[in-house]
């Protein structure tokens, strides 16, 4: 799992914005939020442009150079801070596996191309490269992979051509953190088909549906969400399936449907084909949901008990220990992202009214 992330000078954060996984308090409520004693699902608040969409782009910053999943085009536009003195982001992950910790920091510049990359197992350093400088110290690497000749590397990630060209056992921690990374998925609600990570095309994401009794699945999760409308599969002149809304006169989904009705579908749609994710962090997640909505949708990721969730919101209907627990809530200030149970000296309890906490500025210290 993710023990650590830490990012300085990419996008918003001009300085360091931590999240550390392992700061989990001893609270015994809303326990399906913690795994293995690491945080598990989280919601972040925060105001307007003060970087939560950031934070997600940031995290999955490692997809674009260890993976060659999806990274949908113009996400990373505008790529350092502006006040970046430095020349690069830097990005810091530590991933802990039942088989050893992976220490990975790395640096990119305003092409995205990496400048730096080091990488520690168990506190044990194997590597670190200057790309600028073209120099670094590869024995540890070379020690661990004998037989890989990195002459023949090209202008790759070391870490990513180590892996994909060693013979290191199956549960090694680097092929742990590659499965890890490979199977973190970002999108967002409020777009159709814009994510990262995962897969490298979703192409069935009109499609998938009409597998199965997909149609019929997708029909009652809509009816629970107050969209009465049933749903049948239709072929157009053009020899096409479309989806339709079962009225007097068909609908074509896609055309008619809400905002809402859509990034249902949207939510849908991951939820159904990604069930092995490692990683999931849905950007304004409910950003047309009514409360109630909101409530069902983490209670049905709170299921996906293998899996880390990240959810972004204003909805502080969410904000109850019945949901989670005070440090699953976090706040950004653009200057530091903060846990509600690190953002008071109260000593917060099961009785506690989150909501009414954060509305007064409890947290915002």
């Amino acid at each position: 799992m993710l023990k650590l992330f830490e990012v300085t000078g990419f996008k918003n954060f001009e300085n360091t914005i931590r999240l550390d996984f392992s700061d989990v308090r001893d609270y015994r409520f809303s326990t399906s939020c913690v795994n293995g004693g690491f945080l598990s699902k989280i919601i972040v608040y925060g105001k307007n442009s003060v970087g939560k969409s950031n934070l997600g782009l940031a995290m999955f910053d490692i997809v674009s150079h260890l993976t060659t999943n999806n990274v949908t085009p113009g996400l990373y536009d505008y790529y350092l801070n502006v006040n970046n003195k430095a020349g690069y982001a830097e990005f810091h992950y530590v991933f802990a596996f039942s088989t050893g910790v992976v220490n990975y920091r790395y640096r990119k510049n305003d092409k995205q191309s990496l400048v730096y990359e080091a990488v520690s197992v168990d506190g044990k350093k194997l590597f670190w490269f200057d790309y600028e400088d073209r120099r670094g110290d590869l024995s540890g690497l070379e020690a661990l992979t004998p037989t890989l000749n990195f002459l023949f590397r090209g202008n790759d990630s070391i870490l990513k051509y180590t892996i994909a060209n060693s013979s290191l056992t199956d549960d090694h921690p680097l092929y742990q953190m590659l499965r890890y990374v490979s199977r973190m998925l970002w999108f967002r609600s409020l777009d159709e088909n814009r994510y990262i990570g995962y897969k490298s095309k979703s192409n069935d994401y009109f499609d998938f549906i009409f597998e199965g009794n997909m149609i019929k699945e997708l029909e009652a999760f809509l009816q629970k969400a107050g969209i009465k409308e049933n749903l049948i599969a239709k072929k157009d002149v053009d020899g096409t399936k479309r989806l339709y809304f079962d009225t007097r006169v068909p609908l074509p989904f896609f055309k008619v449907a809400s905002s809402g009705t859509k990034a249902l579908y949207t939510f849908f749609y991951w939820y159904k084909t990604a069930s092995d994710v490692s990683l999931m962090f849905i950007d304004e997640f409910d950003a047309f949901y009514h409360y109630e909505l909101a409530e069902t949708i983490v209670e049905l990721l709170e299921r996906m008990s293998g899996s880390q969730t990240i959810l972004t919101s204003h909805n502080t209907n969410l904000l109850t220990n019945k949901i989670m627990r005070p440090d699953c809530y976090f706040i950004l200030t653009g200057e530091k992202l903060t846990s509600f149970a690190n953002a008071t000296n109260r000593e917060l309890r099961e009785g506690h009214n989150l909501e009414k906490l954060y509305m007064s500025g409890e947290f915002n210290g």
